[in-house]
């Protein structure tokens, strides 16, 4: 574990709070696309009140970022986005989609993705995956 880097992707309810647990420990990056999330949270603010400047202050190992550049090193992804549900009682996947995107394009042979969003049985495997292969350019067992 020392050697990896991990990437939380998508810092809302579930992502900050991970983020600055695990930035206690281990190299972290939180990445976010809204890049006035990012600047906030580089002031050691937090709009959604989950978290206390003093969190902020003990993950040393953590920094902030919205270039998807800067997850090139990371070897361990965290999938943390939303999965809100549509006027037609679906849920909206195109978070999963683009935060999949994201990770694809900076995706390594044995790098370990976990999704931590809210998803049906089986939805990894049929809707996530392909998004992966496609944009890394690597195959997933199945």
């Amino acid at each position: 574990m020392l050697n990896n880097k991990i990437a939380i992707i998508g810092l809302g309810y579930v992502g900050l709070p991970l983020a600055l647990a695990f930035g206690k420990k281990f190299r972290t990056i939180g990445f976010d696309i809204n890049k006035d999330r990012i600047n906030e949270l580089i002031n050691k603010k937090d709009s959604n009140l989950l978290s206390k400047k003093e969190l902020f202050n003990k993950s040393k190992k953590l920094v902030f970022s919205s270039n998807s550049e800067h997850l090139k090193n990371s070897n361990i992804f965290i999938i943390t986005v939303p999965t809100p549900v549509t006027k037609n009682k679906k849920p909206d996947l195109s978070y999963l989609y683009s935060a999949s995107k994201i990770v694809a394009e900076n995706l390594k042979k044995n790098d370990l993705i976990i999704y931590e969003s809210t998803v049906y049985p089986g939805l990894t495997e049929e809707e996530c995956v392909p998004v992966l292969e496609k944009y890394s350019n690597l195959k997933f067992n199945k």
